[in-house]
């Protein structure tokens, strides 16, 4: 395997500082928020792992069932003109999806480097791993960093063509007007013709949907207190984590499904020098998981310089991996 691993934070000291600075900024702003990137730590990661392998968590199997039984429909969209390129995947995780596709696209014989990017070096190293004895002949190149800088640099350090994945519905961890700026950003990184391959969790059954982020053992809990936790650990936090309730909402019409933690009784807590008041039942915002209908796919694509290529569902038409071309 070829390896090369890019860092964008070289220097750790900058990694807490951005942190400690993101976390203050949050939970003293009205409502009180925290940024969902941080939730991926070694124990984060672990948990949603978890997560992904609960009953009830739809997202991850359906579109792991379009990965495994609609590789050549994946493929032959990113193969395009047959030419060389470059195969970038946004917080790439451990690749359990994308390892289907690699695989295939090393089948055909495809000229392509692999650039998964993910602000976790931890996954990056578990990735790496598994790809070592999945596909010991695969050329890859680490990106450790935000999406952004990274899809620079990946930019920089290679002219091919580019074909883009953003998988897990992560484009639903944002807002709908951040989801249309991070599209637009993401033409701007690109070139015409470029292929981008997004996840969209669809609108369904609330129920359904709000089972999958409020599941009976608490691990979704967990994974959100778990931000709490790194806080305490990295920042020299003093949360008391019994003084705070996850609690979860769905609202089919908008199609936001949106995490919280809430605050049990008035508290102080401190962070290093800092402290931050609580009332009781106050909220800290912690993410949104937006779910969307075909049309508004449609829509987002179209306003942000992409045309709509195709859309790959999965069997249960639950899910929606869609194909859009740089125009």
């Amino acid at each position: 395997m070829k390896l090369q691993l890019e860092t964008l934070y070289k220097n750790r000291e900058n990694v807490h500082e951005h942190f400690l600075q993101d976390v203050l900024d949050g939970l003293n702003q009205n409502p009180k928020h925290l940024q969902s990137k941080y939730f991926y730590d070694k124990k984060g990661d672990a948990l949603f792992q978890d997560i992904m392998a609960m009953p009830e968590y739809y997202v991850t199997r359906c579109e792991m069932d379009i990965f495994q039984n609609k590789t050549k429909d994946l493929a032959t969209e990113i193969l395009a003109d047959g030419s060389a390129f470059d195969l970038i995947e946004l917080g790439a995780g451990d690749a359990s999806k994308s390892l289907h596709l690699l695989k295939y696209l090393q089948k055909t014989g495809a000229k392509f480097t692999y650039m998964p990017i993910d602000i976790s070096g931890n996954i990056l190293e578990v990735l790496h791993q598994k790809l070592q004895s999945h596909i010991p002949n695969l050329d890859i190149r680490l990106l450790e960093g935000d999406y952004f800088e990274m899809l620079q640099k990946a930019s920089k350090v290679s002219s091919r063509r580019k074909a883009v994945l953003f998988l897990g519905s992560n484009i639903g961890n944002m807002e709908l007007s951040e989801a249309s700026d991070f599209c637009f950003e993401l033409r701007k990184n690109l070139n015409k013709n470029d292929i981008a391959l997004i996840g969209f969790d669809l609108k369904k059954d609330p129920h359904t949907i709000l089972n999958a982020y409020n599941d009976p053992k608490g691990i979704t809990a967990s994974f959100n207190l778990n931000l709490l936790e790194r806080i305490n650990r990295e920042l020299d936090g003093r949360f008391d984590l019994d003084k705070f309730e996850h609690f979860q909402n769905y609202d089919p019409l908008s199609g936001a499904c949106r995490s919280y933690l809430v605050s049990l009784e008035n508290q102080k807590v401190n962070i290093g020098i800092h402290s931050i008041d609580f009332k009781k039942d106050e909220v800290i915002y912690m993410e949104v998981s937006q779910k969307f209908s075909v049309e508004d796919i449609q829509n987002l694509s179209v306003s942000n310089g992409f045309k709509l290529n195709k859309t790959i569902m999965d069997s249960k038409k639950w899910f929606a991996d869609a194909i859009w071309t740089a125009v």
